[in-house]
């Protein structure tokens, strides 16, 4: 354990111990309530009461909430008791989702009028203790009415929080912070909010008249110590700062099934396929009261809610949808319905993954994996609300790749073995933010920013020379960039900073925060006819030549120009990537080397007769996926080699169009998003040709001419690839991927504004001009901080470069060997890839299709050679 600062929590107390701290109006109360103390509230509530950082992960319903939250009611009744409760805010609230921030009101306001009442009958009268709200959509008015009374308990969002640390007057209402509670940490850690949030909270400590206690709330999370860490902060001398880890995520039950919703994974039609998923599910929500039905993409959501109700008119008005494309009226309409008990089922895509209460769900459905085993947990920790309810969950695979990847993930989520978390290291946009801020409110001295900065954990290991880039680029030093409307935010002499220019705290405040304004792109023919739009995710995948589907037409991208991309018609062409492509979730690394393992495995029992079984007792699968699972690693092994967690497995394939090789590479896609991407790169430059690349979780595909091949040795001097971020910055050159996110670095760092003087910028307009900038900015400073964030995020936060490194260290340190075969068909194995790579994937029927053609040949293939 890191520092033996960090520590977790063993002692369990007794509901004597914990009612022995409580004034008398809240034990009362308490008593009345509830009948004991949960899990995290025995472990918990003392050591908070005590002054103890803590963070606490537990399953949704075991009452976190009430965990932190009671400590300091108790104070603030104690206070109220002895006259001494004043008018300054005592408890600071951060949540993620302001739909949650209604909801914390909600369940404050009713215990607090409750414990007064209490206290009434007992014999003295409290004042109230008030709750507020900050957040965007609060309105002048409430926050001037604020300033003068504020909360005692004010409940935010990250965003507004840093608004509310430059308000000028504002910002000393928050000096008196006691306790500080994040909530949702598991929503906020991996990515750029919760490294926003990190830097405001440790602004906040330096403004606090004293140390406030720190209290973490999450659901299943790994591992607990990094997260602990990120909730914490570290001290000046670069150790965490001490807190205790209430890990009780084990404190309730659940219970995970994987289904294969039809016997024959491979020659069932789609058709068949469907009706069978719908009839499944239809049983499942008549044998249940409420199940929540996830999906992994939000057109998904949208199929299954409107196929449900089509085909089983008795569940008319009683199912409903919920996505983050649906207007907020719609959602909260919906979570209302859900609340009371109306509806039979909800199908949703991510937007129900998080806390917000929403009443008795007694099973949860996934159609298709869920990619990692925490998402997994999360999402059937729905299920069965109370602590002492089982929280039932059921996997459904609707194919032979999923089916592998689900019996692997429920297991591990069984046995509790979770992935690990990735936070954001040293973002820079994020920092040009937040110093622009602090020279907002006062003079600072270099030295004492930099360490206020690195108590962060995100910047713990931030190095200065980056730190005063950033700085450097704030005060105007990048000669060049005034001609582009780039000016000067801060002064930077004599080892000091502060604020420059009157419209400097505008530009702040009407550009903060890092979500970036989501862009529809519109799609037009060289002639300029609109044809329709895009998301900007998938605009991010195009490369010229790229074929896609709009409005049921296939298209070549050729160029684009700000928030507009052109496009020639081009009839019959096979798309080379999906319409779905930009919303798939990614496998996560930690499971797909789990994948690696079991292949290994299930190879190893192909020759025994009670695999079968085996399997069904292990991994708690049924026999028509048992029986699946053995026939697609037979096929696999009797054709060509099961790629593990010991082998590489590449496959040439020639074609009269292209020669296709597959890469068994079983390490997610985000990793393999960064391998596929600098392999191309190398191919392309080596054989002077264009190379296509088809991706996903087990693997890619690189495809090139039919003219073209690569030998045995060119394929494996791929994988001796030493510098892979250097190749892959320059494989990035001139991709959209590069250009839109540019736009977004930029926005957040400032050097673009979204907003300025009270008008909005046009996308398009902000797209152009990241363009011309991205152009300036390499060939004049290729370190200047924003260009060397948007590498970064692109490397490391979108793609997973760090484990693509990893994976090909174990290849030269002779951990994996590398098998290259010359099959005359893609192996099995290789079929998902071969559909996305070839296939005309504007269905999923033409991919179904196309597998069991595939398969037909194979199966013929191996029968012939007895």
């Amino acid at each position: 354990m890191s520092e033996e600062r960090i520590r977790y929590a063993d002692r369990e107390y007794t509901d004597e111990e914990i009612l022995a701290i409580l004034e008398e109006p809240v034990r009362e109360w308490f008593r009345r309530k509830f009948r004991t103390f949960t899990p995290p509230q025995r472990y918990a509530v003392v050591e908070i009461h005590k002054g103890e950082n803590v963070l606490i992960s537990s399953p949704t319903g075991s009452g976190k909430t009430l965990s932190a939250f009671l400590a300091a009611i108790n104070e603030l009744i104690l206070l109220g008791k002895a006259g001494k409760l004043e008018d300054k805010i005592y408890v600071l609230y951060v949540s993620p989702l302001r739909a949650l921030n209604n909801d914390i009101k909600r369940n404050l306001e009713g215990p607090l009028s409750e414990i007064k009442e209490v206290a009434k009958e007992l014999g003295y009268e409290l004042p109230e203790i008030r709750v507020g709200i900050r957040t965007s959509d609060t309105s002048s008015y409430q926050k001037s009415r604020m300033l003068k009374k504020p909360p005692h308990i004010l409940i935010t969002t990250p965003e507004s929080l840093a608004i509310a640390l430059n308000a000028p007057k504002f910002r000393e209402r928050l000096k008196t912070v006691r306790y500080l509670i994040i909530d949702e940490v598991h929503a906020l850690a991996e990515n750029k909010r919760g490294t926003h949030l990190s830097l405001s909270v440790e602004r906040l400590a330096a403004l606090a008249d004293k140390d406030f206690v720190r209290i973490g709330l999450s659901a299943t999370i790994h591992p607990l110590e990094e997260v602990a860490k990120f909730v914490f902060g570290f001290d000046d001398d670069g150790k965490p700062r001490p807190g205790l880890i209430v890990d009780v995520s084990f404190a309730k039950e659940t219970e995970i099934k994987v289904e294969s919703v039809v016997e024959d994974l491979i020659y069932t039609d789609a058709g068949t396929l469907s009706n069978a998923l719908y009839k499944r599910l239809a049983e499942h929500i008549r044998g249940h009261r409420t199940t929540l039905i996830f999906t992994n993409t939000r057109s998904g959501a949208e199929r299954v809610a409107y196929n449900l109700k089509k085909r089983y008119p008795e569940f008319d008005g009683l199912i409903e949808a919920h996505h983050s494309s649906l207007s907020r009226e719609v959602r909260l309409d919906v979570e209302e319905k859900l609340k009371r008990g109306e509806l039979r089922a909800v199908v949703s895509s991510t937007s129900l993954e998080l806390g917000i209460d929403i009443g008795t769900i007694d099973l949860v459905i996934l159609i298709g994996s869920p990619k990692s085993v925490n998402r997994a947990l999360q999402r059937i920790g729905r299920a069965g609300h109370r602590l002492h309810d089982v929280s039932k969950g059921i996997i459904l695979a609707l194919d032979r790749d999923d089916l592998v990847e689900v019996t692997v993930l429920a297991h591990n989520a069984r046995n509790r073995r979770l992935d690990r978390i990735r936070i954001p290291k040293n973002p820079l946009d994020v920092l040009v933010q937040h110093l622009l801020g602090m020279a907002l409110n006062r003079v600072w001295d270099v030295e004492e920013a930099y360490k206020l900065v690195r108590r962060a954990y995100p910047y713990r290991d931030l190095p200065f020379e980056d730190f005063m880039s950033v700085l450097r680029y704030l005060a105007g030093e990048y000669a060049g960039l005034e001609e582009r409307k780039v000016y000067a935010k801060v002064w930077l002499e004599d080892g000091k900073f502060g604020r420059r220019g009157r419209m400097t705290r505008v530009i702040y405040y009407m550009n903060a925060g890092t979500i970036p304004d989501e862009a529809k792109i519109r799609v037009y023919t060289m002639d300029k006819q609109m044809i329709g739009t895009v998301e900007e995710e998938f605009a991010e995948r195009l490369m010229p030549g790229d074929i896609f589907v709009l409005a049921g037409r296939t298209y070549e991208f050729v160029k684009s120009r700000g928030n507009k991309i052109y496009v020639i018609p081009r009839e019959g062409a096979r798309p080379t990537i999906p319409a779905w492509f930009s919303e798939m979730l990614p496998l996560s690394f930690d499971l797909a080397l789990d994948i690696q393992r079991f292949r290994r495995e299930v190879a190893g029992l192909l020759d025994n007769r009670r695999a079968k079984g085996f399997l069904m007792r292990k991994y708690g699968i049924d026999e028509r996926a048992s029986r699946a699972i053995l026939a697609y690693f037979r096929e696999q092994s009797r054709y060509s080699t099961v790629p593990d967690d010991e082998t590489v497995l590449v496959e040439e394939v020639p074609g009269e169009k292209r020669n296709r090789y597959f890469f068994h590479t079983l390490i997610g896609r985000r990793a393999n998003d960064a391998l596929s991407r600098a392999f191309a790169y190398l191919v392309s430059k080596r054989k002077g040709t264009n190379v296509g690349i088809a991706i996903n979780d087990n693997g890619f595909a690189l495809l090139l001419p039919p003219e073209v091949r690569l030998s045995e040795e060119e394929i494996l001097e791929l994988f001796r690839v030493e510098d892979l971020r250097g190749v892959l910055k320059n494989a990035l050159e001139n991709t959209e991927l590069l250009k839109r996110r540019f736009r977004h670095v930029a926005n957040r760092g400032l050097l673009i504004l979204r907003r300025y003087v009270g008008r909005k910028k046009r996308l398009g307009r902000q797209q152009v001009m990241a363009v011309a900038l991205l152009k300036v900015l390499r060939e004049n400073y290729p370190d200047f901080p924003l260009l060397k964030e948007v590498y970064r995020e692109i490397m490391e936060d979108k793609m997973d470069v760090e484990n693509a490194e990893l994976f090909l260290s174990w290849v030269r340190e002779g951990r994996l060997k590398v098998i290259v075969e010359h099959n005359e068909l893609p192996s099995p194995f290789a079929f998902n890839l071969e559909a996305i790579g070839s296939s005309d994937v504007v269905l999923m029927e033409d991919r179904r299709e196309m597998i069991k053609r595939l398969h037909r040949k194979i199966m013929a293939m191996i029968e012939a050679s007895g």
